[in-house]
């Protein structure tokens, strides 16, 4: 389904507004609007036709005024007609008239199509992370791009030492524990093979 545009559910406003729809559009229903009902509910697959043709314009413009979106009005549509063929057996011809009854199954699937434009911003935000921390994953990955590109062409032992300092992050110490070196000389590596990758690509921060 379509999201679209966030639109907030039908106000009061709106709710007069097709209150007042409703009544225009009861006194263009056309002719025997009580005999297509009672046909529509006996199950008559010709009433089911016509009454698609009378009202589905209502039902859309109903269901567009609130969802402000034309390919969610028209699911709408669909939904509110096939709803109504499947429930005609509960429809009562001498209680209401068909088109009033559509346009309340109308409003029960525009709530619906709210709620469901809630639920997939709900969603969306949870799973989407913030653009910062994007952006921070993508700095990420292009250092260990340039790093790893930059090791390949270092010799030993500045190769294994900056290898334990980026990816093993190891302190200065501990390299110096682990290749048997003098610390200073652990330090030492590690400034100018740094030094030559900041010079080569502008990566800062590596070494910590």
């Amino acid at each position: 389904m379509s999201v679209g545009t966030a639109t907030a559910p039908p106000s009061r406003q709106e709710q007069h507004v097709t209150s007042g729809l409703d009544d225009r559009a009861a006194s263009r229903d056309g002719d025997g609007v009580e005999a297509l009902g009672a046909a529509f509910a006996a199950g008559d697959e010709q009433a089911f036709r016509e009454a698609y043709r009378r009202w589905s314009t209502l039902v859309h413009t109903v269901a567009l005024r609130s969802l402000g979106s034309a390919s969610d009005a028209e699911e709408v549509t669909q939904t509110v007609f096939v709803d109504a063929w499947r429930a005609r057996a509960r429809f009562d011809p001498s209680r209401a008239r068909l088109p009033a009854w559509l346009v309340g199954i109308t409003r029960h699937a525009v709530a619906d199509a709210h709620e469901r434009r809630a639920r997939d911003r709900r969603l969306t935000e949870a799973v989407e992370p913030p653009a910062e921390q994007v952006a921070a994953a993508d700095e990420r990955v292009v250092q260990q791009i340039v790093v790893r590109d930059e090791l390949d062409r270092l010799g030993d032992p500045q190769r294994e030492i900056l290898r334990l300092a980026f990816y093993e992050d190891l302190t200065h110490h501990q390299i110096a524990s682990k290749m048997d070196l003098p610390l200073g000389t652990v330090k030492s590596h590690l400034r100018r093979s740094l030094a030559r990758l900041r010079d080569r690509w502008e990566v800062e921060g590596v070494a910590g």
